[in-house]
């Protein structure tokens, strides 16, 4: 299974820093930002991973991150044209994924949860996606997922509701099978001249092949000056927590 991040996009929400550098690669913790999508996907044993991202900071991230080899993964990267969307961002992946399953991470989230558990789960269904969710207090901000529990499908997914019986949020940890390009190309451009990953969703969910997990641990979209410092807030500790559980198995 291969790997995507997406790692492109204006990042207006944090200007000015954005003007002068990819929101990506802003620190959270002692690295950039992507460090940590590249580490979830190498700590599930995932190796071969494509970052797509902008032409006007191509150079840093390659700078940054070269082949992968210093990370102990294979790194190979494309430009997206323009700030389409995110399902015109994931076109960009198909000759790298071939047929094959793959996971795809939005660079600006950051969690907790280890995604083993999750990819196994999903290497098991025979066909469809899978995505992960988060209870959120405020789910006016996300795409909230209405849920069939009983199946483990989503029924539908909302975007940005004022008024909603569920908490559950969509975040940026997409599964996908061989289906997902052909469902891209079957999409128009939203209102704001995208193409919207929750209208490819929506095709899974017609199929009734949408099915998710819930993350357990923290989780948080760092596209925001508040957010990233919540994310580094949360990554030092749980940096301290690790060494701090070291120096106790040591003794």
């Amino acid at each position: 299974m291969k790997g995507v991040i997406l790692a492109g996009g204006k990042g207006t929400r944090l200007t000015p820093l954005t003007k002068i550098i990819n929101k990506h690669l802003l620190p959270i913790g002692p690295f950039p930002m992507v460090y940590w999508s590249i580490i979830k996907l190498r700590e599930a044993g995932i190796k071969d991973i494509l970052i797509i991202t902008n032409g006007t900071h191509l150079n840093s991230f390659t700078t940054l991150f070269g082949n992968g080899e210093e990370l102990q993964v294979n790194l190979l990267y494309k430009v997206q044209d323009g700030a389409k969307g995110i399902a015109d961002g994931v076109s960009y992946a198909k000759s790298f994924v071939e047929d094959e399953k793959f996971i795809m991470v939005l660079g600006d989230n950051i969690f907790e949860d280890s995604i083993v558990p999750y990819i196994e789960r999903f290497k098991q269904q025979k066909s469809g996606a899978r995505v992960l969710l988060k209870e959120v207090s405020d789910p006016s901000r996300y795409g909230i997922a209405i849920l069939n529990e009983e199946k483990s499908i989503i029924n539908s997914i909302i975007e940005k509701p004022k008024i909603t019986n569920s908490p559950y949020c969509v975040t940026g940890i997409y599964m996908y099978d061989h289906q997902v390009f052909d469902f891209i190309n079957s999409i128009k451009p939203s209102a704001r001249g995208e193409l919207e990953i929750t209208d490819v969703n929506n095709y899974y969910i017609r199929q009734s092949e949408l099915q998710y997990d819930v993350l357990e641990g923290w989780w948080i979209d760092a596209g925001t000056h508040e957010s990233l410092f919540k994310a580094n807030t949360l990554i030092y500790e749980q940096m301290n927590n690790q060494i701090e559980t070291k120096k106790g198995g040591g003794n």
